[in-house]
C-alpha cells in the first residue's frame, strides 16, 4: 500500500509539472496521463499547431521513454519504418537495419498524410509488440506505445486511417486552442520545447512497469462490468457505427476506467471512471466523418440513456 501511495504521488507531481508547462489543457494532459500509464496507444487528431507534437515530447520526457518521431508523408514507405535487410558483402548475407520503429514510444506525426499502404505498416506491431520483416520476427521493447496525430479529415493531403488500425489505439483526444488568458501566458512565457529538454523523468522504467501492474488489480464489481457491456450493447444497436466497437473497445475501457481510478488514488472503480473515460476510448473506433469532438458528444448522450445496475 505504501508503494502504490508513493507512486501515485509520484504521477500526480508529474502531471502538476505538466500542467505549468502545458496550460490550460488539464483534462487533456489527465487522458494523455491515463492513456500512458495503460501503455496504451494514444491518437491526437487537430488542426496544425495547437501542441499535438510538443504534447509527445513532454509525455516521452516524464516518463523517461526514448522517442522516435516519424513524419508520414505522402511518399512514405512501410521500410521507411519497419527497416530493411541490406547485403553484406564481407559476410555474403543479408543484415537487418531497424528503423525508427524501435524506440519504447514512437511519434507517428500527420499519420494520415501516408497511404493506407504505409500506415498499416503499424498494424502488427501495435498489436502484436514484434515485427515480421523479410520472414524475420523481431521483438519491440517493453513498452511499447505509439503516440500519431493526425489532421482533420477535410484537409488537404489526408488518407482515412484504416479501421483496424483506428481500433488498435487504446484512447483518443483533441486539444484545440487555449483560451485567450492561456494563450497570452504561452506567448509571454519561455519557450514551451526549452522547458520540456529541461525535465527530468519522474518515474524509472521498473516503476513505470510497477504502476501498470497495479492498475491491472484495481478493483472493478462485476455489476460494473455488466453495465460496460449494457453500455456497449446499447451503442452497437443505436449509434450510426456503433457496431464497429469491438471486444477490444470493451477491454480497453474497463482499463482506462483502472487507470482513471488510479489517478485518483483509488484501489476500485466508480460508474463516474467508466462514464468520464468512456468518450476518449470509444470516439475514434465510431470513425465518423464528423471528427472526434463530434462522436465524443454522442457517446456523453448515449451514456444518459443506459441505466447505472
Amino acid at each position: 500500500m505504501k508503494t502504490s501511495t508513493y507512486l501515485n504521488d509520484k504521477i500526480l507531481h508529474a502531471f502538476d509539472t505538466c500542467n505549468s508547462i502545458f496550460l490550460g489543457k488539464e483534462e487533456q494532459l489527465k487522458i494523455a496521463f491515463i492513456s500512458m500509464l495503460s501503455k496504451g496507444h494514444l491518437l491526437i487528431e487537430d488542426v496544425p499547431g495547437v501542441g499535438k507534437t510538443t504534447l509527445v515530447y513532454l509525455l516521452s520526457h516524464i516518463f523517461g521513454l526514448n522517442l522516435s518521431r516519424i513524419q508520414f508523408t505522402n511518399d512514405l514507405l512501410a521500410s521507411d519504418i519497419l527497416g530493411t535487410s541490406v547485403f553484406d558483402k564481407e559476410t555474403s548475407s543479408f543484415v537487418f537495419n531497424r528503423g525508427p520503429i524501435f524506440s519504447r514510444m514512437v511519434l507517428g506525426d500527420e499519420l494520415n498524410r501516408a497511404s493506407p499502404k504505409t500506415q498499416s505498416a503499424l498494424l502488427q506491431a501495435m498489436e502484436e509488440r514484434y515485427i515480421t520483416v523479410d520472414g524475420g520476427e523481431y521483438e519491440l521493447d517493453e513498452p511499447f506505445i505509439v503516440v500519431a496525430t493526425q489532421n482533420p479529415l477535410d484537409q488537404i493531403g489526408t488518407n482515412p486511417l484504416p479501421e483496424s488500425q483506428l481500433d488498435r489505439f487504446f484512447m483518443s483526444l483533441t486539444i484545440g486552442l487555449p483560451t485567450r488568458e492561456y494563450e497570452k501566458k504561452i506567448l509571454m512565457g519561455e519557450n514551451i520545447r526549452e522547458q520540456i529538454n529541461g525535465l527530468h523523468s519522474f518515474v524509472s522504467l521498473d516503476e513505470y512497469l510497477s504502476i501498470y501492474k497495479m492498475i491491472q488489480k484495481t478493483h472493478i464489481e462485476d455489476s460494473l462490468i455488466d453495465y460496460v457491456l449494457d453500455f456497449l450493447e446499447y451503442v452497437r444497436e443505436n449509434l450510426d457505427n456503433g457496431v464497429k466497437l469491438s471486444l477490444r473497445a470493451g477491454r480497453d475501457l474497463l482499463l482506462a476506467s483502472k487507470a482513471s481510478a488510479f489517478f485518483e488514488k483509488r484501489d476500485y472503480v466508480t460508474p463516474h471512471d467508466v462514464q468520464s473515460i468512456a468518450p476518449y476510448v470509444l470516439s475514434h473506433r465510431l470513425n465518423l466523418r464528423e471528427g472526434l469532438t463530434a462522436s465524443q458528444d454522442i457517446i456523453r448522450e448515449a451514456l444518459e440513456n443506459v441505466a447505472i445496475r
